[in-house]
């Protein structure tokens, strides 16, 4: 899958936290973690494509948005249904 990034937010919140991430897996040996961190970045990067891609295609009007809509509302607008659909995602 491509949501490997997921990781390194469930790290970042355990390090603020202070609080240790509990697994009932065995510690990962050199090479499990250099392909566990190549799995995370990857994910960064295509996650990052795919974010610039849709933020050019509504800036430049590349959208089935309905006509006479502004840009920057559309931006909005996408933004408000990521966050929903996360949301949903979390019930």
């Amino acid at each position: 899958g491509l949501l490997h990034a997921v990781y390194l937010v469930q790290i970042l919140f355990s390090k603020t936290t202070g609080t240790p991430i509990q697994s009932n897996e065995p510690p990962r040996t050199r090479l499990q973690s250099i392909f566990f961190w190549v799995r995370v970045l990857l994910s960064l990067a295509v996650l990052g494509f795919a974010f610039a891609v849709t933020l050019g295609a509504l800036f430049q009007g590349k959208t089935t948005m309905w006509p006479g809509v502004p840009p920057g509302v559309s931006v909005v607008i996408f933004f408000f249904l990521m966050c929903f659909v996360g949301l949903m995602e979390g019930m």
